[in-house]
C-alpha cells in the first residue's frame, strides 16, 4: 500500500511528530511561559527606564555636590540667600521685576 501523503512533501513535514512537538515547544516558550519572550521586552524596557533614572539621579547628585562646596564660601551663602529668599541688608531696598514670560500661566 502506497503512503497517502507521498505526493504532497509539506504534508510529510507536518505529519511527523517532531515538528509537532518542535511547534507547541515554540509556541509555549514565546507566549504561555513565565520566561516568555513577550515578558523578557516588557522586562528589558523596566530595566532601561530605570537605569536612566539611575543615570539623571548620579547627574543631580554631581550637581548638588558642587553646589554645597561652593555654599561652604561665605560670599556664595549670601548670594544664594540674596537670589533665593529675596534677602537684605539693613539699607538696602530689594526691587523685584517679572518678565511676563517668566511666569507661569495659569
Amino acid at each position: 500500500m502506497k503512503n497517502k501523503f507521498t505526493n504532497k512533501p509539506w504534508l510529510t513535514f507536518l505529519s511527523n511528530k517532531y515538528v509537532w512537538v518542535l511547534l507547541s515547544f515554540c509556541v509555549w516558550m514565546i507566549f504561555l511561559d513565565n520566561y516568555s519572550y513577550f515578558n523578557h521586552r516588557i522586562l528589558d524596557e523596566q530595566i532601561q527606564d530605570l537605569e536612566e533614572n539611575a543615570r539623571y539621579y548620579k547627574e543631580e547628585i554631581k550637581k548638588d555636590k558642587e553646589h554645597i562646596k561652593q555654599l561652604k564660601n561665605s560670599e556664595q551663602i549670601e548670594k544664594y540667600a540674596r537670589e533665593k529668599y529675596y534677602m537684605k541688608k539693613n539699607n538696602e531696598d530689594i526691587y523685584i521685576i517679572e518678565f511676563e514670560s517668566d511666569t507661569l500661566k495659569k
